[in-house]
């Protein structure tokens, strides 16, 4: 009503901050029922969430407030309306009052805590350097501003020091334009000062993990991961489940051999320290040693195919290598005694059939063959029904020493 009355945008968006207000009564409300909340089987990480959820509400509401602020006042700045300071002041020392009170009489422990995790504001970085500047002079001030002054109480001075100055203008130079510019001031701080919370409330909706506590978090893993009996950490996920409580998962891959309870206990109280909602499975090496009488041999393993291929020496290790000795030769070595001119370089290999005498040692059929009949049985070649000596498996080789009464060869 004060704000219509007096037609002031500037006070208006100084309003908007008392909004704010009730929200963040209604956020130390919730604290307190969460505080009473026990964990149910629906919500088996308690109700925390809710927390983090109305700080996140609250702070987008007043940057949308901030944005409806900046919409008006750039249409006020094509025709600017004429501005009633009657109540301008009385409202700007109400709002201001039931803003300090609401923020330092109460602790609201969600808002306060977000104002100290989130990162700062440019407002708040302003003012940092100021009461540096100020506390060299003054270093008794250091106490009230420095590190950093609360963002609530710092943007409620800032606006109320904006109407002030906005009232002196307009009653000395009836300089109308001045509210809207306050205005903008009013809203552009709201949305500086709110943006970070809005972030750090939004991340942790989205469960990630808090930036400042990864590099704790790896040097716990490593330590987890050289236990007794620990083979290997893997699938972690650790979140922020609310406002300084940090849930984790884990799961840890020990020796067939450890025992679980005593792996289990050490884990837990190396992360406990940082994570206070903690979830281990434990899970054995699922190697398993391979073993000969598992498995399983073939009935038939040593039996041979149909055929069997015998290859024939390369062409360059015929050419330097004795055909009786099977050793190389040398090129200016005379030739040897005994040689056996058989055109055989270019021949394909032979190939056996399963009738044939095959060697002692397989499971087949062995025994002495008649030296004649091995003669006179021959090796069988495919496409010919010709039979082959025995040394050189080759047929219709004309011989070049002959042979004697007992077929052998003849020097």
């Amino acid at each position: 009503m004060w704000c219509s009355s007096t037609n002031s945008i500037a006070l208006t968006a100084y309003t908007y901050l008392t909004i704010f207000d009730l929200f963040s009564l209604v956020t130390c409300l919730i604290s307190y029922w969460v505080m009473m909340k026990k964990p149910s089987p629906v919500y088996s990480f308690g109700f925390e969430r809710f927390e983090v959820l109305a700080v996140f509400a609250s702070t987008v509401l007043a940057q949308l407030g901030a944005l409806l602020i900046l919409k008006e006042s750039a249409e006020r700045f094509l025709e600017q309306p004429e501005i009633h300071t009657g109540r301008l002041l009385v409202g700007t020392f109400v709002a201001l009052f039931f803003n300090l009170f609401t923020m330092l009489s109460i602790r609201n422990k969600p808002f306060a805590y977000v104002s100290e995790a989130a990162s700062t504001s440019w407002l708040q970085e302003h003012v940092a350097d100021l009461s540096r500047s100020i506390c060299g002079i003054i270093p008794g001030l250091s106490s009230i501003f420095l590190p950093r002054m609360n963002p609530f109480v710092l943007i409620d001075i800032a606006g109320a020091l904006a109407l002030c100055i906005t009232y002196m203008l307009i009653e000395i130079n009836n300089y109308f334009a001045v509210d809207t510019a306050s205005a903008v001031a009013i809203a552009l701080m709201t949305f500086g000062t709110m943006y970070p919370m809005s972030v750090y409330s939004g991340k942790v909706l989205l469960q990630t993990t808090p930036p400042h506590v990864i590099g704790q978090l790896d040097k716990l893993l490593r330590e987890v991961s050289t236990l007794d009996g620990v083979l290997e950490v893997r699938n972690e996920h650790f979140w922020t489940l609310g406002f300084g409580t940090l849930a984790g998962s884990v799961h840890v891959r020990i020796r067939r051999d450890a025992n679980e309870q005593m792996v289990l206990a050490h884990v837990t109280n190396r992360l406990y320290t940082l994570v206070s909602t903690l979830t281990v499975q434990i899970f054995k090496d699922d190697w398993i040693r391979p073993t000969l009488s598992s498995v399983p041999i073939a009935n038939n393993i040593l039996n041979l195919s149909d055929h069997h291929i015998i290859p024939m020496p390369p062409l360059k290790a015929a050419e330097n290598s004795n055909l009786v000795t099977s050793t190389p030769a040398k090129p200016s070595s005379p030739p040897p005694e005994f040689s056996f001119d058989t055109p055989g370089k270019n021949v394909s290999p032979v190939i056996l059939l399963n009738t044939q005498t095959r060697p002692h040692g397989l499971g087949l059929s062995h025994g002495s063959a008649p030296y004649s009949s091995v003669l006179t049985q021959g090796f069988g070649i495919p496409g010919t029904g010709a039979t082959q000596g025995f040394r050189t498996g080759f047929t219709d080789v004309p011989s070049r020493y002959g042979t004697n009464t007992r077929g052998q060869p003849r020097p």
